[in-house]
């Protein structure tokens, strides 16, 4: 089961899909990587609140970005559907948000893993779970 599941990742249907989601995904978190840097460092504010302020404005580069090339064959074109497609992400990666965060104060305080550092592993974590439910609801 896991075999198949791997070999479809790899060369399936969704392959090209996966691809293009990743290079996305490495785009925008090298973004919000940036953004929470920024946050944190120069603008002094809790590592939580900086990497939730960081990663909504990743959500709606990542929608931009994925609706226009990762899932251009379903695309959300027209005001009122490219709005809902923004919408149905957003609580998509919304549902994701509690699990990168969870996964990033976990690292930071238990661990004591550096703040950009465990971002990097929590957006691993939950991006799977973002692309699994994006391929099938947002652009489903």
């Amino acid at each position: 089961m896991l075999r198949a599941v791997l070999r479809d990742l790899a060369s399936g249907p969704i392959a090209v899909q996966m691809r293009r989601f990743v290079v996305v995904g490495a785009l925008t978190a090298g973004l919000q990587l940036a953004l929470l840097w920024l946050f944190v460092d120069t603008a002094g504010l809790n590592y939580i609140v900086g990497a939730t302020i960081a990663i909504e404005i990743t959500i709606v580069c990542s929608y931009v970005l994925n609706n226009a090339w990762t899932f251009r064959a379903s695309q959300n074109t027209g005001a009122s559907e490219y709005l809902a497609g923004l919408l149905k992400t957003n609580l998509v990666r919304g549902t994701a948000i509690p699990i990168q965060l969870g996964v990033l104060a976990a690292l930071v305080e238990w661990a004591g893993v550096m703040y950009l550092i465990a971002n990097v592993a929590a957006i691993l974590v939950s991006g799977l779970y973002r692309f699994v439910l994006d391929a099938h609801w947002t652009w489903g």
